[in-house]
């Protein structure tokens, strides 16, 4: 049925009933729910959309990942502290060893004849004679001997000389090195390099001697079989003047210096010759 209202012309749209009601809780298309918010701001059945009135997002934290460890670093690491530890311990052995009086660093020397323990007669000192002398032990490392030392500063004979004057040098803290004259000439080269220029050292062949190469100090002795032997550098820094019995200032320049196996006894013509 049509429904007039009022003011004239102006009409008012028709209302047709169909004759249905609204479903129960949903109101007409283009109304407005509770609250006055229409329809299409909510999902069918009245469930918020997710994370509808909560606040941002926290952030993600990121996902570390285990690169493995590095042992190349460790490893150098490990290495130098090694190291540092072996020279630190080896340099409070060398210190310790150092602060021992000589005579106890010479009787660790493997090998060598300590002649001041087994004949103290034979190291007195001071027992001067002419002419040739016979020696128990060769080459001598003490007794009897002639008034004039052999030079012993640094020299380097390249034949025989007399015992009884290089007796004397190692009375005065020199020490003697000998070698058998068929010893190779690089090997006698080596030693001849420890002896140049050194004061109180001396360095000549000798014949007869039962091992390769012989060194002498007073009252001492050690024989090695070649000149690469680590003990020979061992026996001249142990002993090179700490076995003098005249005392560090004894000397060895002035002295002989002609070779040959008869002694030159003061007075002789060719005592410097």
């Amino acid at each position: 049925m049509s429904i007039s209202t009022p003011g004239g012309d102006q009409r008012r749209p028709s209302v047709v009933s169909t004759g249905k009601k609204p479903a129960a809780g949903r109101p007409a298309s283009g109304g407005k729910s509770a609250g006055g918010k229409t329809d299409a701001a909510r999902p069918a059945g009245g469930t918020r959309p997710a994370g509808a009135g909560k606040g941002p997002r926290k952030p993600i934290a990121p996902v570390k990942v285990s690169q493995g460890r590095s042992w190349g670093p460790i490893a150098l690491f490990v290495a130098v502290g090694v190291l540092a530890a072996a020279i630190i311990g080896y340099g409070g052995w060398a210190a310790f060893q150092g602060s021992k009086p000589w005579e106890d660093r010479a009787a660790a020397i493997d090998g060598i004849s300590n002649f001041r323990k087994s004949d103290p007669d034979l190291v007195k000192g001071g027992n001067h004679q002419t002419g040739a002398i016979q020696y128990t032990v060769l080459p001598p490392v003490a007794g009897p001997h002639n008034a004039a030392w052999q030079n012993c500063q640094g020299d380097v004979y390249d034949a025989q000389i007399a015992n009884e004057h290089a007796v004397h040098s190692l009375e005065h803290g020199a020490i003697w090195i000998t070698y058998r004259p068929d010893l190779p000439a690089e090997q006698v080269e080596k030693l001849a390099e420890r002896v140049r220029g050194q004061e109180k050292m001396l360095l000549s062949p000798f014949q007869g001697i039962d091992k390769p190469i012989s060194l002498q100090a007073w009252g001492y002795q050690l024989k090695v079989d070649n000149a690469d032997d680590g003990r020979i550098d061992e026996f001249i820094k142990t002993l090179r003047i700490n076995a003098s019995v005249e005392g560090p200032n004894a000397n060895c320049g002035q002295g002989i210096t002609a070779t040959g196996a008869a002694p030159r006894d003061l007075g002789d013509p060719m005592t410097q010759g």
